[in-house]
């Protein structure tokens, strides 16, 4: 037998893998598949070296390795022999009957129905128009935020405080939201997430029991459709009027109401401060708490924005949510939750339980962009541009399908609400938008009430006037 096992081997010196791997690696799925059977001895290293033809280093190494990894035994004066007891089912012949079983794993009703849920949207290949949520990265300072993370990796080791939210961005990001968000809240009070929508799912694992009622708005964010319905939330789709969210009597009286106040997510409307202070009473009388989402508040194009909930009411009651993936560009995937005072310390445990930790290197670099004034520099420098792209695209709009289309002006975001007139059926006119290289997203998708609403969310933000144009034209065809 021992002259069969050079025959099982085959080596290659391609300038591949090494002589020695590639010994280790045939061997051990011999073992494996049970062509060499519990028990059996293999030739002394010499004699395989000889009839392998390679050195006698290269297969003592390859012994060595699998002898520590359990396959084979060694003993002084002996030659090597499989290990016995190894129970190993890699060379049986599976059962036909259980072909199919076998591929299948139990998943739980959670994961089974992932695939019937249209959210989030994946768009293959590159970036393009009219593909809402994107900043336009062509004009980020890459170069000023590359010096930003390169000093932040050099102070790794030098580095005392390693607090899971870093304590200078807190400080930076709050002197920045005081100032141009209105919020009220002590440094500590912001914890650092990987994406906005970890900190939405972060509050409502830490507040909702399974069976609690929540309030999406509708149309709305599916996001937060998500992560209420998977922390068991019985949710409640609002609709909407020209003012955002309706505040009247329900049945079920919310444990957790989500809103866009600062631009409404699709339609982009604006909550004056009538219906903010009307939501906040309601809130406070019900017992409720609020997800205040402000993912693009920080750009506003017609006059200054109405400040943040949060900053409105001293309320225990409020989570602002925020995110850096649109004010800088979608590659910072970090985002922020404001948690109220006497939460933090739960929060910051619920925080480490469940991963939602960001790279204090991360932290460091963008507390030196924003300290540094780039950050609120950019966001000037955007809102001028993207006003621009804004009033861009509704003529582009308002030229090539006028007749078919009516369109929101956004006071501020970076994406608007194109609403159909007369029947349409808006999954349709999306697919075949992005055949054609436009990517939209039909209204009736972020729906969660019954209505006959059909339309098409369309970005701006990250497109310039030559892409808008080609862009619109192409809409225009196919929807007329």
């Amino acid at each position: 037998m021992d002259e069969l096992l050079p025959g099982m081997l085959h080596l290659s010196r391609d300038g591949g893998e090494t002589l020695t791997r590639q010994l280790t690696d045939q061997l051990r799925g011999l073992i494996t598949g049970r062509r060499l059977a519990p028990g059996r001895r293999l030739p002394s290293s010499r004699r395989l070296a000889q009839s392998l033809d390679v050195s006698r280093n290269t297969v003592s190494l390859a012994i060595e390795q699998l002898a520590a990894e359990g396959y084979l035994s060694l003993s002084a004066g002996r030659r090597p022999a499989v290990a016995k007891g190894l129970s190993l089912d890699g060379g049986k012949p599976p059962l036909q009957g259980n072909r199919a079983a076998a591929g299948r794993l139990k998943l739980s009703s959670w994961a089974r129905g992932l695939p019937q849920v249209n959210w989030p949207p994946v768009h293959a290949g590159h970036p393009r128009p009219f593909q809402p949520g994107l900043a336009d990265e062509r004009e980020f300072p890459h170069d000023l935020w590359s010096r930003c993370l390169r000093r932040a990796a050099r102070n790794a080791l030098s580095r005392r405080d390693r607090s899971i939210n870093h304590p200078p961005l807190q400080q930076a990001l709050l002197q920045h939201l005081a100032v141009h968000r209105g919020i009220k809240a002590e440094p500590a009070q912001i914890l650092i997430v990987p994406t906005a929508q970890a900190g939405l799912t972060l509050v409502a694992g830490a507040l909702l029991e399974r069976g609690d009622h929540a309030w999406i708005e509708s149309p709305g964010y599916g996001g937060a459709h998500v992560a209420l319905r998977e922390a068991g939330a019985i949710v409640s789709a609002i609709p909407l009027d020209a003012q955002g969210m309706t505040v009247g009597s329900r049945k079920h009286a919310p444990r957790l109401i989500f809103v866009t106040p600062s631009h409404q997510y699709p339609t982009g409307r604006l909550m004056p401060i009538g219906r903010r202070l009307e939501l906040l009473r309601y809130a406070d009388a019900a017992g409720a708490c609020i997800i205040e989402d402000d993912y693009d508040g920080e750009f506003h194009y017609e006059a200054r924005p109405v400040a943040a909930l949060q900053g409105l009411t001293p309320s225990p009651r409020i989570f602002y949510l925020g995110t850096f993936s649109k004010s800088t560009y979608a590659d910072i995937r970090i985002g922020y939750v404001v948690v109220p005072e006497a939460l933090v310390e739960t929060f910051e445990l619920a925080q480490r339980h469940m991963g939602m930790l960001t790279p204090v290197a991360m932290q460091e670099a963008l507390a030196e962009f924003i300290s540094s004034g780039a950050y609120l520099g950019h966001i000037r420098k955007m809102t001028r541009l993207y006003k621009g792209r804004r009033d861009r695209m509704l003529r582009a709009l308002a030229a090539e399908a006028g007749d078919r289309l009516s369109v929101e002006a956004p006071a501020g975001g970076m994406q608007l609400l194109a609403r159909c007139n007369g029947p349409a059926n808006d999954r349709q006119l999306s697919a075949r938008l992005l055949e054609a290289g436009v990517v939209s997203r039909p209204l009736s998708s972020m729906l969660y009430h019954r209505t006959g609403e059909h339309g098409l969310f369309l970005g701006f933000a990250a497109w310039n006037e030559k892409e808008i144009d080609q862009a619109a034209r192409i809409l225009g065809r196919i929807v007329r």
